[in-house]
């Protein structure tokens, strides 16, 4: 299998007077501290967690506030400049990297938490407050924010937003979408828009679904109404060891099917946990193929109660050891090597490249072992952590990028384990995105017909096509080229379409 390169599509220099006018014009409408153009300045914006792309952007802005964000993006529509939004830069596809002519809008000053309503359980915040700070922040008012990607300590609600994040509570509680009412928009040409509401429903379409995970292509977040929920009085979580992944793989979709939906199931596998286990010791057993981690939580009743159905569950499923946590600070030690698998990835690899696709939970088992097979083929060794619950796999490929030809290799890997998903009824992303990373398995997922109606919706908040382009929708030129590739009963993709 070949793939082409997701390589940045703008990469032509820009002259110098060009680069003068488009600064010049951004420092009449905002304070010279907030426009970076030198490279020692625009350097640290150079590439987001997708760290094997990286492009110096012409300019990089940092708004203090609306009516500067507004101004911006007047200016990049008056001179036709692309504009590519940024939060924290912990997105995982490379939906933040730069383009070589254009300029990051960074919304990481507007981090401001406007107002929380206990009574109403919702905070409005500005998308640069990270998503831990809003749980701090509601803390001594019993309630929290849902969505807990791992990244939280870091990543901003601009960038959950954009890329409609999840966590390892998302089964129970939803993702991203399901845990925002409102959103609070400047259009490319300066409108301010809102969409979604503080009821439970608001007139005319759903925009606010859309807008949800459009990448950063529709508009630029300037405030989000996010939900806030009551902290459960107990949380207790299940650590069982399994001595075959597929009997682990089972054991998830048997727990959904005895009706439980617990407020977290992660799976890891030998590789994780025994990469996992010396950086942060969370009591792992590292001879077991596959570990799951299953979480209760509500009142003391109810957790007791669902701990023991899916005890019950787990040993019917094949489980060679259950341990169950008998504390707040045990329950939290179970979880911090799920939380730190990334990190500890580095103990044992110089580099890993980080997968996100999404399956049906009955067809885990066959993904891990053709995962399996992958590793055979590509000479490379596969972590494997799972939002288990709801399908969403992210694969750690572990390779040395010093060794000539291993990243390649290692974006093939990911290719394959991706149009796998594809092949199983799944999608491509759960909840990193497509940005750069994934542009051409969405030639291999969706249509043509389905592909129009995305730039339909695309040109529709942005004829001109300034935010963030060459993301998330492949052009059909590109299909064409991947789809050589792809032949399926016979019938290439895009037939009409000249191949290069």
């Amino acid at each position: 299998m070949n793939t082409i390169s997701a390589a940045p599509a703008s990469t032509a220099p820009f002259t110098a007077a060009h680069q003068r006018t488009v600064v010049d014009a951004l420092r009449a409408v905002l304070p010279e501290q907030c426009v970076l153009f030198n490279e020692e300045d625009t350097r640290p914006y150079e590439c987001d967690g997708l760290a094997a792309y990286a492009q110096l952007p012409m300019v990089v802005v940092l708004p203090l506030n609306e009516a500067h964000v507004i101004a911006v993006l007047k200016v990049c529509r008056d001179l036709s400049v692309r504009v590519v939004p940024r939060g924290a830069g912990t997105g995982l596809s490379g939906g933040a990297l730069p383009i070589a002519d254009g300029i990051v809008l960074s919304t990481a000053r507007l981090n401001k938490i406007v107002k929380v309503d206990a009574y109403a359980r919702t905070a409005v915040v500005q998308p640069g407050v990270r998503n831990l700070a809003i749980s701090e922040a509601v803390a001594s008012l019993g309630l929290y924010y849902a969505p807990d990607p791992s990244s939280q300590i870091a990543c901003t609600i601009g960038g959950n937003v954009a890329e409609n994040s999840g966590g390892v509570h998302c089964l129970k509680y939803g993702l991203t979408v399901h845990n925002v009412m409102r959103v609070r928009v400047v259009t490319i040409e300066g409108d301010v828009i809102e969409l979604g509401n503080a009821a439970l429903d608001a007139p005319g379409l759903d925009l606010l679904s859309v807008f949800v995970g459009s990448e950063g292509m529709l508009g630029i977040v300037t405030e989000v109404t996010v939900k806030l929920i009551p902290k459960p009085k107990l949380a207790r979580v299940i650590l069982a060891s399994f001595d075959d992944v597929v009997k682990g793989g089972n054991a998830v979709a048997s727990v959904i099917a005895a009706g439980i939906i617990p407020a977290g199931l992660e799976m890891m596998d030998k590789t994780s946990t025994r990469m996992v286990e010396p950086f942060v010791k969370a009591g792992y057993d590292i001879d077991a193929e596959a570990i799951l981690l299953c979480e209760s939580d509500g009142i003391p009743e109810e957790v007791e109660e669902e701990i023991a159905r899916m005890t019950e569950v787990l040993k019917h499923s094949g489980a060679t050891a259950i341990a169950v946590s008998q504390d707040e600070a045990e329950r939290l030690k179970f979880w911090s090597g799920r939380k730190n698998a990334f990190p500890a990835a580095g103990r044992i690899s110089p580099d890993y490249y980080c997968i996100d696709g999404t399956i049906p939970r009955r067809r885990l088992a066959e993904v891990l072992q053709g995962i399996a097979q992958m590793e055979v083929k590509y000479g490379l060794r596969c972590a494997n952590v799972f939002h288990a619950g709801d399908g969403n796999l992210h694969p750690l490929i572990l390779f040395d990028a010093n060794q000539e030809g291993e990243f390649h290799r290692a974006e093939l890997f990911g290719a394959e384990i991706l149009e796998m998903c594809v092949a199983f009824g799944g999608t491509i992303t759960g909840e990193h995105g497509v940005g750069l990373e994934k542009i051409n398995q969405m030639c291999v997922q969706f249509s043509r017909a389905e592909m129009d109606a995305f730039l339909s919706v695309k040109r529709a908040f942005d004829p001109l096509s300034l935010l963030n382009p060459d993301k998330a929708i492949p052009t059909l030129q590109r299909c064409a080229e991947y789809g050589k590739m792809h032949v399926k009963r016979g019938m290439l993709k895009f037939p009409d379409l000249p191949r290069f």
